[in-house]
């Protein structure tokens, strides 16, 4: 205390800031992975030409809705009629020859095992015309389902050899997302858990499923697990081969969390705001003026800068892994401008 022309001088203290709080409170979190998968149509098919030929209709194109039966592609039959025609013959000449035969065994006129050569002729004529019937069914190529056909990559008067692709069918209505996994998650991945897929760049969720298989082998070249989830897709908002952000949800806890407003960050440490009394803040003074803040009455509250690890913000709150513990005081407002040891005043 100093005196001066007769009166008394305090010492200047601070003026306590108004500041409001929010208690560490309970919430469950879940742990995810964050990683891109891709979608695939659960019901596609790759088309390929069944038989050899030039391409002489082609009635579809990139985009075209077909149903199954619908006729796709049709080749030149040319050849292949005139060469059924030609079996055909040959296999009637087989079967009367074979025809004969049978009645003049029993005449004594000709032996069993001649009967049976023309016979063993006649069927391999007939078998000869079955396949190419089948040729010439070939020859015109039909949707084996519903779908949307894709990027046609053939055009009237092109030559197909059997075996060739030419486009796909797809049905986008049920997808699959095939999505890698490091292999480090391998004992935490099972079928059932939540996966969230969305745009590349957003959090807003597109889709939500569950892992319907998880594959039992881990791919050599990038440690990687692949898990797939089925998902309807109706409305066919999603579309085959496109690549997603896929969130993972492994397990959900409840942890002591506290606001995102709360939280500050200097170099590389997280803090946030208690409020405490002096004697809280005589253990960790710091380089608050203790001697001074004793001056103050005894109720006065401090600003306690506390250091705490936190975990992965999910709904503007971080959870709490060390540092504070459920029920305590974190301060919300006027973070700036506080000290360590700085007297506050709550105002809610």
């Amino acid at each position: 205390m100093l005196v001066a022309g007769g009166c008394v001088l305090r010492p200047s203290l601070p003026a306590p800031l108004e500041v409001s709080l929010a208690p560490v409170s309970m919430a469950r979190f879940s742990d995810a992975i964050d990683t891109v998968s891709t979608l695939e149509a659960y019901e596609l098919v790759q088309l390929a030409a069944q038989a050899s030929g030039r391409i002489q209709q082609l009635p579809i194109s990139q985009g075209d809705v077909v149903k199954a039966g619908q006729l796709l592609l049709v080749l030149d039959q040319a050849q292949i009629r005139a060469e059924l025609t030609d079996l055909q013959s040959k296999e009637r000449a087989a079967r009367l020859t074979w025809q004969r035969y049978e009645f003049l065994v029993p005449q004594g006129a000709a032996t069993a095992q001649q009967r049976d050569e023309f016979k063993a002729q006649y069927i391999a004529a007939r078998e000869a015309v079955i396949a190419k019937q089948a040729d010439l069914a070939y020859s015109n190529l039909r949707s084996p389902l519903p779908g949307v056909v894709a990027d046609v990559q053939v055009k009237i008067g092109d030559v197909l050899q059997s075996g060739d692709p030419f486009t796909q069918l797809i049905k986008n209505n049920t997808l699959l997302a095939r999505v890698d996994v490091p292999s480090t998650y391998a004992e935490r991945i099972r079928v059932g858990l939540p996966v969230q897929l969305s745009l590349p760049g957003t959090t807003k969720v597109l889709a939500e499923t569950r892992v319907s298989s998880v594959d039992p082998t881990v791919t050599a070249g990038n440690q990687a697990l692949l898990v797939k989830a089925l998902l309807p897709n109706p409305g066919g908002v999603l579309r085959n081969g496109q690549r997603l952000r896929t969130r993972l949800l492994l397990e959900s806890r409840e942890q002591p969390a506290v606001p995102f407003v709360a939280v500050r960050q200097t170099s590389g440490q997280s803090f946030v705001w208690r409020v405490g009394t002096l004697k809280e803040l005589e253990v960790q003074p710091g380089q608050a003026p203790i001697e001074k803040l004793r001056r103050l009455p005894a109720r006065t509250r401090f600003a306690l800068q506390t250091p705490v690890m936190l975990g992965s913000i999910q709904n503007n709150r971080y959870p709490v892994l060390s540092g504070l513990s459920s029920g305590q005081m974190v301060i919300t407002t006027n973070l700036l401008k506080l000290r360590h040891g700085m007297p506050v005043a709550v105002v809610n």
